[in-house]
């Protein structure tokens, strides 16, 4: 049977990802390497859209890559590299630009939601246009399989209408891809709003595990985190959040069940369970992090690995810009 290509991008737009990253979506990365052929991309353009401080920014794209090595991501399984380093990204969305209406690109939640914010006049035109980025960073490698969360689902719907209307115009040249709606993973919560999922925009850094952050102070934050009336650990969302998130991180990193861990900690406070879950989360991210800054360490060899995987990927953009080229008739 041959493999099916997946492709995922993540964008470098912090020093570090957070462990609802890394259980919502990067440790299924990791695992759909095996039996597919896999590209996964750093997005750096895509961070274009958003404020940036240029030394902050290349460092940034430098320690996701080395954090996603760590995490699991093979050079040798997978294609990983950064979305500037293939200049066809741009090329081919270009191309996606002019057959998307100015309709469906105003249509993206994304895009109101940010203009919203900030309203329309301070959006930038590449917030506006980047779903047609995207679409091409999708079709340029003829992807089966897009891992997406759910809020993505607009996207790969974008992505294959603007496939089917270039394949009826201009001739077959992009695979249709769907979207692999992640398992729903873990949903981890921001321990000091445990109503709220983890996330950097949240209001305080102290709710949000970071993989870079120093054992000391992951202990500090989960020992600090929200907890909720009584002392019985119990998995109970509703009346629980505090704990019920505590119980997801613990379970979802050492492998035992919440049911196990509910029996381990009946009778103890939640002081006993609070130290309990700083360990399991300490000594699972300790290697991670060690293997990330050592990679830091040797930035050559490092970019060295970005290098030959964006020379992995070009082989496949390019072959396909040139049939799409080709297709709109442009003088070769």
């Amino acid at each position: 049977m041959t493999q099916k290509r997946v492709l995922s991008g993540i964008q470098p737009t912090s020093d570090s990802f957070h462990l609802g990253n890394y259980l919502g979506a990067l440790k299924q990365w990791v695992e759909l390497q095996d039996g597919n052929d896999a590209f996964y991309c750093i997005v750096d353009l895509h961070a274009l859209t958003g404020e940036i401080e240029p030394a902050l920014f290349r460092k940034r794209t430098l320690a996701s890559a080395a954090q996603l090595i760590a995490l699991g991501i093979s050079p040798e399984k997978s294609t990983l590299f950064v979305q500037s380093h293939v200049a066809e990204h741009n090329q081919l969305g270009w191309i996606m630009e002019c057959i998307a209406g100015f309709g469906e690109a105003s249509r993206m939640t994304q895009f109101k939601d940010k203009s919203a914010k900030g309203g329309a006049d301070s959006a930038r035109v590449g917030l506006f246009t980047y779903p047609m980025l995207q679409a091409a960073d999708i079709l340029l490698y003829q992807a089966h399989f897009v891992p997406v969360g759910e809020d993505q689902r607009q996207h790969i719907e974008l992505t294959r209408d603007l496939a089917t209307r270039f394949n009826s115009r201009f001739g077959e040249t992009f695979r249709l891809p769907e979207g692999y709606i992640l398992k729903a993973g873990a949903k981890i919560y921001d321990l000091q709003e445990p109503t709220s999922k983890m996330s950097k925009s949240s209001g305080s850094v102290a709710g949000v595990l970071e993989i870079m952050d120093t054992p000391e102070a992951n202990t500090k934050k989960i020992k600090s985190a929200a907890t909720d009336a009584g002392r019985e650990v119990k998995f109970d969302e509703k009346e629980k959040p505090g704990i019920s998130n505590l119980l997801t991180i613990h379970s979802s990193l050492s492998g035992q069940s919440i049911s196990e861990l509910e029996n381990e900690f009946e009778g103890k406070g939640y002081g006993d369970f609070k130290g309990a879950v700083a360990e399991v989360v300490v000594e699972y991210l300790r290697p991670i992090r060690a293997k990330a800054l050592e990679l830091l360490e040797d930035e050559k060899y490092l970019t060295e690995l970005l290098h030959q995987g964006a020379d992995k990927a070009r082989v496949v953009a390019s072959a396909t810009l040139s049939d799409a080229y080709k297709n709109l008739g442009l003088v070769k």
